[in-house]
């Protein structure tokens, strides 16, 4: 080989070598949605049947890649699953573990996450026994969560969605150090992202628990945040000082936050949900 030859070698190898290096590093994005859907309940105006056509709407248009809801009853899930026909989705009901009560689903868009594996707990002091309240919890409650695979990168990164209690403050410390605990067991290694209407803010323990964890919310990361500070809001009801931010999505270092909004839409003056949705866009 002439000296020439061996110098292009060497050339063309840096720069494959430099390539290769930048694919490593690049970064991909992820669109990630929580949201308390309001369960089907006889709310007049607001009950599921008037809010669903445009429940839908809202998430053809946004369009997340993945999204964590709450209070979905199987009524619900049903419609959604009907019209969602993107996405995947996994979860189990509250009370027997199965279909019965509300669940907390996560759904993924199926072109761009292969499911690895899935699975549900319940959040009391027997995980595996559904449909007991744990702790002082006025409710049983469950966490679920799933195993993914981008498509894009090829990378697995582990997804848990819960609600906690909306009173029992030992039943949220709890309930949140039990998904951290099962986090731990089922991906250790894996970048973790964990949702949910938390029914609590920040500055009480189970946002001081995630972050000494080494998780942060989205708020805490995103340089740009944007919509009203609260996300439940009672279809408009609530008082200013019941004007709350309790949904949350917190990600492990592995991923950076570019920017999140609360959702404020009204379509034809007519509330989604008595919580509004929380979107991210998040990169690792």
């Amino acid at each position: 080989m002439t000296r020439f030859a061996k110098s292009l070698l060497f050339i063309v190898s840096l720069v494959i070598l430099g390539f290769s290096h930048a694919l490593a590093k690049s970064k991909t994005d992820i669109c990630i949605m929580t949201y308390n859907i309001r369960l089907s309940a006889d709310d007049g105006v607001n009950k599921w049947t008037n809010r669903s056509a445009d429940n839908i709407k809202m998430l053809e248009y946004y369009s997340p890649d993945l999204i964590g809801m709450q209070e979905v009853r199987p009524d619900q899930l049903a419609d959604l699953d009907a019209n969602l026909s993107s996405y995947g989705h996994v979860g189990a009901g509250r009370d027997d573990g199965k279909n019965e009560g509300e669940h907390c689903p996560i759904f993924y868009k199926k072109n761009r996450f292969v499911l690895i594996k899935s699975g549900n707990f319940a959040l009391s002091e027997n995980p595996n026994v559904y449909g007991v309240k744990g702790w002082d919890a006025s409710y049983p409650r469950i966490a679920t969560w799933a195993i993914l695979k981008d498509r894009k990168t090829g990378k697995k990164i582990a997804y848990f969605n819960t609600h906690l209690d909306n009173d029992g403050v030992t039943a949220r410390r709890e309930g949140i150090k039990l998904v951290l605990e099962r986090a731990k067991q089922i991906a250790p290694k894996l970048p973790l992202l964990i949702s949910g209407d938390f029914n609590c803010t920040d500055a009480t323990a189970p946002f001081d628990i995630l972050n000494a964890a080494g998780l942060k919310s989205i708020y805490q990361l995103s340089p740009i945040v944007y919509g009203p500070k609260f996300s439940y809001h009672d279809y408009g009801r609530a008082k200013p000082e019941e004007l709350e931010l309790l949904d949350y999505v917190f990600v492990s270092k592995a991923f950076d936050v570019k920017r999140c909004r609360v959702i404020q839409d009204k379509p034809e003056g007519h509330y989604l949900s008595d919580h509004y949705p929380v979107i991210a866009q998040i990169q690792y």
